[in-house]
């Protein structure tokens, strides 16, 4: 679309620096009814310069490059992860620490499995930071790359989610699966606040 515009903005303003009158010209010979509902000289000259800068507007606009994608990270232990908002703190929570988080899981298909939000539950998901069992390893690994206010998007992997287990319904099939076993899961991971554990 880039050399649609190079193309045509030469075009564009060849028309522009043309007194009213040759334009007129243009118009008849493409399509002669349109010349009747042309005013005279300077109206005619102000019209066609708004629709023109209408129409180089919406060309511009269709040209804008897209934004460039996330940086993305990866954690010592294996999670990736971009951040889509940060804080710009730099207290990170340490193993002990209380944390408390908002997030949203999904399958690598777009299906959300689970949610602070979601019916029942509280607005916040709180644990002690590197208290094996409390949530998944991948969750506790990619909350202790935060500080508080940062929000990021993790692709955990099945060794740090629930691994080839899964979460299957009691005595069901593979097919009964809230998550099969071996999936990635995706987190988006809002920290909340840290604090100390009292003693």
């Amino acid at each position: 679309l880039s050399s649609t515009i190079f193309i045509l903005s030469p075009l564009l303003l060849s028309i522009l620096i043309q007194p009213a009158v040759s334009y007129q010209k243009l118009v008849d010979k493409k399509n002669p009814s349109l010349s009747l509902s042309f005013k005279p000289h300077q109206s005619q000259r102000r019209e066609f310069f708004g629709v023109a800068s209408i129409f180089a507007g919406i060309l511009l606009k269709s040209s804008a490059v897209a934004a460039a994608p996330p940086e993305i990270f990866t954690t010592d232990k294996g999670v990736k992860y971009a951040v889509l908002n940060s804080s710009g703190k730099k207290n990170r929570p340490y193993p002990g620490d209380i944390v408390a988080v908002e997030y949203t899981g999904y399958l690598t298909n777009g299906q959300i499995f689970d949610a602070t939000h979601a019916t029942g539950k509280s607005n916040m998901l709180v644990w002690i930071l590197g208290n094996t069992g409390t949530v998944i390893p991948g969750l506790d690994d990619i909350v202790s790359q935060m500080s508080p206010g940062d929000k990021v998007q993790a692709i955990i992997p099945p060794e740090l989610a629930f691994g080839d287990k899964g979460v299957c319904f009691e005595g069901e099939g593979d097919g009964d699966c809230l998550i099969k076993p071996g999936s990635t899961l995706v987190y988006d991971v809002l920290l909340k606040r840290t604090s100390i554990a009292p003693p």
